[in-house]
């Protein structure tokens, strides 16, 4: 059964008017990320300058704990390796340090826990801990909630990650400096990005996503979210939302309960921190498909956020904020829909309708409609656009060649990610909740 043309001509404008609107927000948020990047560049250059000495006196800062959550047979071979990196590379004052070792394991993995255990008496500030029954981040996470470490931040972190050996400081500047920061959440950067062409794409897109996307938003939507690694809260926020054990990504549900409660979560492109990248398509998929579920389970529990008013007395969220959480949230979901949809209504044209001649076959599947003209053209500068200020706000580990072939195969890469938010969407309704964690070598 074939749909008659009227029909078509909404689909083909549906989906063409949504697709303009996320690529017009896209690089709406990516011209709005500028100010926050020179930003960070003026702020990093003035504290070089001084030999990196910083505004706030090291007496004034408040006590910090690095909170490391490692599932043990996952990253056992990487998490002496970032113990002693952070005991040796960290610049902060060591009287307010403490670095806290959470981790989890199925069964002892020796001699590495008792080699981890040994360090503690070697160095003071270092608290190794083994959670009992614990079988998540979320999990590992609750149980330092329930310990009394005196700390006033608590900065939270993935095994696999080097913080930038200032990361901690900057992010400390900003509670110091104003008292109304919740959250500092910092840049990630894939620095694998050299091991194979997924790595290579993965740390384009981490550009794109945490030096241009999430401040950007922050930027034009006025709120920012955690987003699960190299992030800092207030101690007593973590403590009073916790971790939620049944969310496959905690970080997001966490991170939206935050807004719920009216914090105030600002992105740092100061507070850098280096990350692995999965290496093979088995690990990348296993990933992906978690978070797909994870951000849609996330929004079911959420949606509320954009139409109900705060529950927390003297905090209130904007018409702008709504309209930010409904972009992020719903629209996002729902693209995956019409992605795919609108990839097998060009199909279909093509296989009732299949042209005679290259010239026909353009026309037939970018403008059909005269309005599309405007549309597409929109989208592919908005496209261009975002990637021209990502490729200037690329980390030193993206080489220059990685960004032509990320938009080449950028199509590909969206009809992927589409086919795997439908797929976590099916996990979600059928219930599916095992949680497979990335390997880190």
């Amino acid at each position: 059964m074939v749909a008659p043309s009227g029909v078509m001509k909404v689909f083909w404008f549906i989906y063409l008017m949504t697709n303009t609107y996320i690529a017009t927000a896209t690089v709406v948020e990516a011209l709005m990320s500028i100010g926050p990047f020179h930003d960070s560049k003026k702020a990093a250059a003035k504290v070089e300058k001084k030999n990196w000495v910083f505004p706030t006196p090291d007496a004034d800062l408040d006590i910090l704990d690095i909170i490391f959550v490692a599932y043990l047979p996952n990253e056992q071979d990487i998490i002496m390796d970032r113990i002693f990196y952070l005991l040796e590379k960290i610049v902060y004052p060591r009287d307010k340090l403490r670095i806290n070792i959470l981790y989890n394991t199925p069964y002892p993995i020796e001699p590495l826990e008792s080699q981890m255990s040994q360090l503690t008496m070697k160095f003071p500030e270092l608290r190794v801990i083994k959670v009992p029954g614990s079988k998540s981040k979320a999990d590992n996470i609750n149980y330092y909630c329930n310990l009394n470490t005196g700390a006033h931040v608590s900065a939270i972190y993935d095994c696999d990650h080097y913080p930038h050996p200032y990361g901690p400081r900057w992010a400390m500047e900003r509670f110091a400096t104003s008292k109304s920061v919740d959250i500092v959440q910092g840049r990630c950067v894939i620095f694998n990005s050299s091991a194979n062409l997924l790595t290579a794409m993965i740390s384009v897109e981490f550009d794109k996503i945490y030096a241009v996307s999430h401040p950007g938003r922050s930027a034009m939507f006025d709120f920012g979210l955690f987003c699960g690694s190299n992030g800092y809260w207030r101690t007593s926020l973590l403590r009073d939302l916790r971790m939620d054990e049944t969310m496959l990504t905690e970080d997001i549900d966490s991170a939206l309960r935050a807004f719920g409660r009216g914090a105030n979560v600002v992105h740092d492109l100061n507070v850098t921190s280096f990350e692995l990248a999965p290496t093979t398509m088995s690990g990348f998929w296993k990933q992906r498909l978690r978070w797909s579920q994870g951000w849609f389970q996330a929004t079911l529990r959420h949606m509320n956020l954009i139409w109900c008013h705060s529950e927390i007395e003297g905090k209130h969220r904007t018409p702008v904020q709504r309209f930010g959480l409904l972009s992020l949230l719903w629209i996002r979901e729902s693209s995956y829909y019409l992605i795919t949809q609108y990839l097998c209504l060009v199909i279909s044209i093509v296989i009732t309708d299949f042209p005679s001649t290259g010239a026909e076959l353009y026309k037939l599947l970018f403008f059909q409609y005269p309005v599309a003209w405007w549309l597409f053209m929109l989208s592919i500068i908005s496209f261009f656009g975002t990637l021209y200020i990502t490729f200037h706000t690329r980390s030193e580990f993206v080489l220059w060649w990685m960004i032509p072939i990320f938009t080449v195969t950028y199509p590909v890469q969206l009809l992927f990610t589409a086919l795997m938010g439908l797929w976590g969407h099916a996990r979600q309704l059928s219930k599916y909740a095992k949680w497979n964690p990335t390997a880190r070598t």
